[in-house]
């Protein structure tokens, strides 16, 4: 499989007063190249596609009309030679192509099968996303491709399980393949898949209209097609003495890492970061704490390394240091770097959002009001348009230099929930 070129800026005020501790970076990672130069090579992929047939997908019609002319899609975009299959899921999961809950190789013949067998799924049961999730992984562990991906769909909630069954689910599926997930209509629980993509390091978004899903699954299936190297992590080593605060994906949306760490080393851990390919950029934010040095002091804070597995161990993609310099002048110490401040704010304006549409689900019209109008200022600082238009569906704008704002008495469920899902969506810092 031909690997795209990674490269790592590491982006810091390494300058620290007198007694400084934290040392924050913003690590960008970026592969060279355009996705078409080099197109995965059919052997080491493998594509599952689950579709929610519960019951509620009968009503209106459209809905499972929509979702088998998107499975469709999806499978017309698939690359001769990489495996894939489909998944009805209700209350049960069922292996609708093959039949047999193996894996198929894309081909005419075999897309065509897999068309057919998806125009005769109907409505029925319930919904158990964890055992969905359960026969995907059952179905990927059978092949030995490296890059394993799903899309999923549902219209509603997770209902004939427990939370307890879905959390055991993404346990076991966690590190095994990655998962983009989608929600049709507004009868679904964004917090719920939420937790599905955040686990399986894929996306989550909702599609509003049934009819958007066919263009949304081709879109998906053609990122996923682009991707090139499995697994990779970002290895942070930090000196004796050092403790690393949080490491978070910050763009293209924003994602804690820090409770996915798995020690590398006596003083290195790996952060998952799932599989790239060519013409591909991400921002990480880091916060090492250090012991104080001396002024004039320098140290080296962290470094950080992009590995993935290799026949002989571990391979070094690319790697940046993290410094600290410990300074009398406060013009140096007190000087913070742009990227570090854009993404601090992109943070807290995914939080905000997040924090304040709870507040209006509980009646708290207070707090509401408060954390959506914070939400409006940081959209404006920092350029996030599409933000702030998802925003001014959910609230009047008074000022949005001020974040003065009004909640709107009336608002239509898609538009919070698309404010909802799409919250973690970032913008990049501006040239």
């Amino acid at each position: 499989m031909s690997q795209p070129d990674f490269t790592v800026d590491i982006y810091q005020n390494e300058y620290l007063p007198e007694g400084g501790q934290d040392v924050n970076a913003v690590v960008t990672v970026t592969t060279a190249g355009t996705v078409s130069q080099a197109p995965t090579a059919g052997t080491d992929s493998a594509e599952i596609i689950i579709i929610d047939c519960s019951g509620s997908m009968g009503a209106p019609r459209t809905k499972i009309a929509e979702a088998r002319a998107a499975t469709a899609a999806a499978v017309d975009v698939i690359r001769d030679g990489v495996a894939f299959a489909v998944i009805a899921g209700t209350h049960l999961a069922t292996p609708i192509y093959p039949p047999d809950g193996s894996l198929a190789v894309a081909g005419p013949q075999t897309r065509e099968q897999a068309k057919r067998a998806v125009a005769g799924l109907q409505p029925s049961g319930g919904t158990a996303i964890g055992q969905w999730l359960r026969l995907a992984y059952q179905m990927f562990s059978s092949h030995p491709a490296q890059l394993r991906h799903a899309i999923l769909l549902t219209d509603g909630k997770d209902e004939h399980e427990t939370a307890e069954d879905l959390d055991s689910a993404l346990r076991l599926c966690e590190g095994a393949f990655s998962c983009d997930c989608r929600g049709v209509g507004t009868d679904w629980v964004v917090s719920e898949l939420r937790r599905v993509s955040t686990a399986l390091l894929g996306s989550v978004d909702i599609v509003p209209d049934p009819a958007g899903l066919a263009a949304d699954f081709s879109a998906m299936m053609t990122a996923a097609m682009g991707k090139q190297v499995a697994d990779v992590a970002l290895r942070v080593w930090t000196p004796q003495h050092a403790s690393i605060q949080f490491v978070k994906q910050v763009a293209p949306a924003v994602e804690d890492l820090t409770g996915r760490r798995t020690q590398s080393g006596p003083q290195a851990a790996d952060y998952p970061t799932g599989a790239w390919g060519t013409g591909e950029s991400r921002d990480y934010h880091l916060c090492v704490r250090v012991t104080p040095g001396a002024v004039g002091q320098e140290m080296l804070a962290a470094r950080v390394s992009l590995v993935t597995a290799a026949p002989s161990g571990p391979e070094v993609l690319a790697q940046g240091l993290v410094r600290a310099i410990w300074t009398d002048d406060e013009a140096l110490s007190t000087r913070i770097n742009k990227h570090v401040a854009h993404y601090t704010g992109q943070a807290e304006l995914a939080q905000v959002i997040q924090e304040g549409l709870e507040a209006r689900k509980q009646g708290d019209e207070e707090t509401a009001t408060a954390k959506l109008g914070r939400a409006v200022a940081l959209a404006q600082q920092s350029g996030n348009e599409d933000t702030a238009k998802l925003l001014a569906k959910v609230v009047d704008v008074v000022d949005a230099a001020t974040g003065t704002v009004q909640l709107k008495k009336k608002v239509e469920e898609a538009d919070e929930m698309a404010l909802d899902t799409r919250s973690t969506k970032t913008v990049r810092t501006r040239k």
